[in-house]
């Protein structure tokens, strides 16, 4: 789980147990949010059917994919200097081949070829099944794109790998592409219009993690409490489906109930929600069920209302308010996060100043917090100027970061003297004598292994706490192993 964090990305390569019969090799990174990572499993899969085992070594591998994010520039150049090292390896590996997949894919479609000549092949999101058909073309010496962005594809028939896996918690995508046309986000114009996946299969892969023993899920999408099951189809045309449709619907407040009473003693969280699209159905429906975690990332972006209406956010901060107050109201235990920007552009400071007052109402538990980076095709692009000074940009954000810290340590400070549940997920980075895991809140607590084991609930007694972190002891097994 990350915290307090900056611009900076890292990327994954990921791991596939081995099918004996294949004899080819992929290498695959991941950067950006986690429906990249996702994303990744599902080709993992599709290409273990081509033939295709991972590996954790570049030098040896037959054919090298990114994933990419595009959602910052910073994140761009990432990618960028990561296919220069590819380059390096390339010349040792003549016959290797790199391919280009995800957002930035997209964005810049067969444009990448053009800039990047290490690129043989170019894949959208939606085009992740095309891709034996495109690797046999660049096999024949061609280049090939495919990014054409679909109006039905949610890979709902796939079933994804679980790539470098600690065998406890697992992604499973819910919906597709996004809506919400804000005018600093690419996400629209990479993942295409909102599209959601049939509950059933949703609660069949459930299934399969609880029996494969898997002890926690995260839902992902975009946009999570857009989701919308009618039959099939984007979520724009809902309006032309027919009454039996529209009447056997099912909502995410409806798939949360799903999920959580097909599998009672899992754990489920989500991501990402949108503030003008969460019900209070579904923040009822988190309240009735033990299972569903309390914690919700709830995106904000500004604190300002005149900034908000730039950014075409659908919510005011007077919304947002009344949100954030049904959450405490029904789930009064319940951790939020959120994501912001400063500097976007014609922020004053009495904008910035709005920022910080909302923070301070909120008083979130931990945030992703970045400066505004322009994005080539958005419309703030097209018609806001980028006019707010670097050193300005980066003041208010080292305000922002400075401030959630202090709230991030407020927040860890309440557990002290609790006892939490924690879902053993790992050993700690920092010692070989203390497990790490995670409370229903989504904070990391270390403490001392004794006899427990990954995939273990744990009843933890909180002893000391950093902004980032809760420690403590265990004094024994949860009811819900």
């Amino acid at each position: 789980m990350e915290k307090i964090i900056d611009e900076n990305k890292q990327g994954t390569s990921l791991k596939l147990t081995a099918k004996p019969e294949n004899n080819k090799k992929l290498f695959i990174e991941s950067y950006g949010c986690q429906m990249n990572f996702s994303d990744s499993e599902i080709v993992a899969s599709i290409l273990q059917n081509e033939g295709f085992n991972t590996t954790s070594h570049i030098e040896e591998a037959d054919l090298v994919l990114v994933n990419t994010c595009s959602i910052r520039d910073k994140a761009e150049q990432t990618v960028r200097n990561r296919l220069k090292k590819y380059n390096a390896v390339k010349r040792q590996n003549p016959t290797m081949k790199v391919g280009v997949l995800g957002c930035m894919a997209e964005r810049l479609k067969s444009k990448f070829l053009e800039e990047e000549k290490i690129v043989d092949l170019v894949v959208g999101p939606d085009a992740y099944k095309d891709l034996p058909h495109l690797i046999a073309e660049v096999e024949d010496g061609r280049n090939a794109v495919n990014v054409i962005l679909s109006k039905e594809e949610t890979y709902a028939d796939v079933a994804p790998v679980r790539l470098n896996s600690n065998g406890v918690t697992a992604f499973v995508s819910i919906t597709r592409g996004c809506d919400n046309m804000c005018t600093f986000c690419v996400v629209p114009f990479t993942r295409g219009r909102e599209r959601s996946r049939d509950p059933q299969s949703i609660v069949d892969e459930i299934n399969d993690l609880w029996k494969k023993g898997y002890k926690e899920v995260t839902l992902l999408g975009q946009n999570v409490d857009s989701y919308l099951w009618y039959g099939g189809g984007l979520k724009k045309d809902f309006e032309k489906a027919s009454d039996l449709q529209k009447a056997t619907a099912t909502d995410f407040a409806g798939l949360l109930k799903l999920c959580a009473t097909a599998q009672p003693k899992m754990r489920f969280r989500f991501s990402t929600s949108n503030p003008q699209d969460m019900s209070l159905d579904v923040i009822k429906t988190m309240a009735k069920h033990e299972n569903i975690c309390n914690y919700i990332h709830l995106p904000v972006q500004s604190g300002s209302n005149r900034i908000l209406k730039a950014m075409n956010r659908q919510h005011t901060r007077e919304d947002y308010f009344e949100l954030i107050d049904n959450i405490k109201q029904f789930i009064p235990d319940c951790a939020i996060s959120h994501d912001m920007i400063s500097g976007f552009p014609t922020e004053t400071e009495e904008d910035h100043k709005d920022t910080l007052s909302l923070m301070n109402y909120v008083k979130y538990s931990f945030g992703y917090m970045f400066a505004y980076s322009e994005r080539p095709g958005t419309l703030a692009e097209r018609k806001l100027e980028d006019d707010i000074p670097e050193e300005t940009k980066k003041r208010r954000l080292q305000e922002v970061v400075a401030l959630q810290q202090q709230h991030s340590l407020e927040r860890s400070q309440e557990f002290l003297g609790q006892t939490v549940e924690v879902l053993i997920e790992k050993t700690s980075k920092k010692s070989n004598a203390e497990w790490a895991g995670r409370t229903p809140q989504n904070t990391m607590v270390v403490f001392p292994k004794e006899h427990y084991a990954v995939g273990d609930f744990v009843l933890v007694k909180i002893d000391d706490c950093t902004s980032a972190t809760l420690k403590g002891k265990a004094i024994e097994y949860s009811k819900n192993n």
